[in-house]
């Protein structure tokens, strides 16, 4: 029984390290030709202030946005709902809630559902540059549907199904991503961890509406009256990505915990990305953390370079809300400094019950 679970696992780690062969690239050239580009956003700010770079200890409802496969180290049920000031001084929100149940003693099914907040536009025109007088708000939200298993607490495998609606009065556009992920944890004390996620494969969008409309005259000329036409949109793929990251914790004392880690990211739209962290975590109820990352191939002075190249910064604190119950209420904070911009803040509250 044991053999064949390995080999289960064995496959899956593998079919992971195939598969991204099919969409690698990592070449800037192709940087803007994908769309849903808020499918690499994270409202989550435990994991943002990693840089979103913690693909191999990620746990719990945020393992959902980055690697699926940490979904199931938590304890019973988690809610988190979060929130995050996209690049401040835009004016963008983006607003996120789920929810993580365990089933039965090796399986955990988690909900989530991120929207983005544009705020109110101004509709303009090409006869009223500075505005109409009334206002649009894009909706673009994703709904993920995951499940995650473990295999004798060393090694899990997850796999979520996220569904992608972006639309506005008279356009939409809508599809289906597909996420993977594995981790695996050794080491005397359980403090060494791996970690491959495959993200964002699925089918290609375009969009479609009324917005795609309009009349014009009778093109052949011969009688005087207006035709509807529609233009065709343009399909656009998902912003696929492939993270490998390693970590490994210094354990000092009962109370003190030191971690490390690095992450790499292969993106197929925009340059790979290297980077790493390190948190330091008193009593499982404070947390600091700092991490920095940077696109390979990439200067400064580069106007492609991605906009969160840099540093990141967060906390958490979490305690117990009462001596009789294991429920925990945790906050987490991060920021991450952007260019342009202000940089971004997120903001988080989770239980655990």
């Amino acid at each position: 029984m044991m053999m064949k679970r390995c080999n289960k696992v064995v496959g899956v780690c593998l079919f992971l390290l195939c598969l991204p062969s099919l969409i690698w690239a990592g070449n800037p050239d192709r940087q803007g030709e994908a769309g849903a580009a808020e499918l690499l956003l994270n409202p989550w700010a435990r994991s943002a202030g990693f840089h979103t770079q913690n693909t191999s200890l990620i746990s719990g409802l945020e393992a959902m946005r980055l690697n699926v496969a940490g979904l199931v180290r938590m304890a019973k049920t988690q809610i988190v709902i979060s929130n995050a000031r996209y690049l401040e001084g835009t004016g963008i929100n983006l607003n996120a809630v789920g929810v993580a149940q365990r089933m039965g003693e090796n399986g955990v099914l988690g909900i989530s559902l991120m929207a983005v907040d544009f705020g109110d536009i101004q509709v303009t025109t090409t006869d009223q540059p500075e505005g109409t007088g009334a206002t649009f708000s894009p909706n673009f939200f994703h709904l993920g549907l995951a499940y995650a298993h473990i295999f004798e607490n060393k090694v899990s495998v997850g796999m979520t199904v996220r569904l992608i609606s972006e639309s506005t009065a008279d356009l939409s556009a809508s599809g289906i991503a597909l996420d993977a992920g594995v981790q695996y944890v050794t080491g005397p004390e359980d403090n060494f961890r791996f970690g491959i996620s495959l993200r964002n494969v699925g089918t290609p969008m375009v969009f479609g509406g009324e917005g795609l409309s309009f009349r014009t005259t009778n093109p052949d000329g011969t009688i005087n009256y207006d035709l509807s036409f529609d233009h065709r949109g343009a399909r656009f793929e998902l912003p696929s990505a492939l993270n490998i990251g390693a970590s490994y914790d210094f354990l000092i004392g009962a109370k003190h915990r030191l971690t490390v880690l690095g992450n790499f990211t292969s993106n197929s739209f925009s340059r790979d990305a290297l980077g790493g962290g390190v948190e330091y975590s008193f009593s499982d109820m404070v947390m600091l953390r700092a991490a920095y990352k940077q696109d390979l191939g990439a200067s400064v002075a580069d106007i492609d370079q991605n906009v969160y190249s840099g540093l990141s910064f967060g906390a958490s604190f979490q305690v117990p809300i009462s001596r009789k119950s294991e429920t925990k209420l945790g906050v987490d904070y991060a920021y991450r400094v952007t260019n342009p911009w202000s940089g971004t803040h997120n903001l988080s509250v989770r239980f655990d019950l």
